[in-house]
């Protein structure tokens, strides 16, 4: 009996030892390994947790971006233009950490206007005031002018957008994605109606909680009734999105021959919470 005891215990170690991956073995040729438990081990090993240096790299990154997208609401678009040619480095910095703020948004405003552009004809001109990396032009055949502060890429016009270097009545879409930013913004609004000819699109996605009066926004009513006594009439206006609103409004054909003073409301800064 002890001899079969001693068998029976010899043959169960050689059915454990069948079931363990050795160090060579293919897992997936290994019976009993469950292959999601191998893929979750192979993921682990080889995702490094970041390091202490990384992670406070990264914090800062973070707050200068917030100190960067700050100063850009509350300064003049010349002021801001004057800032980044004395730092221009700084722009990388602001972008980068807009583009993380982009990861967090379900949808975003850029791709709803490339998708109505792509619905229009090819041969409209384009304005894209505070074009950021230019993703628009590089989404759509249509002409776009790239206009921002700083051109880090040859097809971006560095200027202020209040003042662009476009002539009058060249361009049949004019488009601000999340860029009235600066104190002066309808300073922005009149340079793009100048560039606009007669019937000419007026684009305009902002950030939701700048136009809700519920948090300390404007009215939307008195930002777009302001729009309209520059020079524009409503086509549509989309509420739908949860982080931003749309807004579609044409150039009139006939334009005031009488400057009349506009009550423009003050849109208040956009301070993204640190993440």
């Amino acid at each position: 009996m002890k001899e079969a005891k001693r068998s029976r215990k010899r043959k169960r170690g050689k059915v454990h030892k069948k079931s363990t991956t050795q160090a060579g073995d293919d897992p997936s040729k290994v019976s009993g390994v469950n292959q999601s438990m191998v893929s979750n081990v192979a993921i682990s090993k080889t995702k490094k947790p970041l390091s202490f240096l990384d992670k406070m790299k990264a914090r800062l990154s973070g707050g200068h971006f917030r100190m960067l997208n700050e100063k850009l609401y509350t300064c003049s678009g010349d002021e801001a233009l004057n800032y980044f040619k004395e730092n221009p480095e700084l722009f990388n910095v602001y972008h980068a950490g807009y583009q993380e703020q982009m990861l967090h948004w379900p949808e975003k405003p850029v791709n709803i206007i490339t998708k109505w552009l792509k619905d229009q004809s090819p041969s409209l001109i384009v304005a894209d005031f505070g074009c950021g990396d230019a993703r628009l032009a590089r989404s759509v055949k249509n002409k776009v002018w790239s206009l921002d502060l700083v051109a880090h890429d040859p097809s971006v016009i560095a200027c202020d957008m209040s003042n662009t270097p476009l002539e009058a009545s060249s361009v049949d879409v004019a488009i601000f994605c999340l860029s009235l930013m600066g104190t002066d913004y309808p300073s922005f609004l009149q340079e793009a109606l100048r560039v606009l000819k007669p019937r000419g699109w007026l684009l305009i996605a902002e950030v939701k909680s700048r136009l809700d009066p519920t948090t300390g926004g404007a009215d939307p009513n008195n930002f777009l009734k302001a729009i309209c006594e520059l020079g524009f009439t409503i086509e549509s206006k989309d509420f739908s999105n949860k982080m931003f609103v749309l807004f579609y409004l044409k150039k009139k054909e006939k334009q005031n021959s009488v400057d009349k003073e506009i009550n423009w409301p003050e849109l208040k800064a956009c301070i993204y919470k640190r993440r």
